[in-house]
C-alpha cells in the first residue's frame, strides 16, 4: 500500500492597509508520511533545510491536508 501524500502549507498572518488580518501562504511542501503528525514533522524539517531557519521565524501557522 502506498504511503499517503500530504500538502503542508505554512502561513503568516498579515494585516492589510485597512487593518484586516489575512493568512498569507509562505511556503507549500508535498511530503509522503504515514499520518498528519509525521507529515508536519517532515515538512518542518524540510522547511528548515530550504530556508536555513526554523519555520516559526517566518510563519505563525502550519496546516497539513492529505491529497
Amino acid at each position: 500500500m502506498a504511503m499517503p501524500r500530504y500538502r503542508v502549507t505554512f502561513y503568516k498572518t498579515v494585516s492589510d492597509d485597512t487593518g484586516h488580518e489575512h493568512r498569507a501562504a509562505q511556503k507549500e511542501l508535498t511530503v509522503l508520511a504515514d499520518d498528519e503528525t509525521e507529515a508536519l514533522a517532515e515538512a518542518e524539517r524540510l522547511y528548515a533545510l530550504a530556508e536555513g531557519c526554523d519555520w516559526r521565524l517566518r510563519a505563525d501557522a502550519v496546516e497539513a491536508l492529505e491529497t
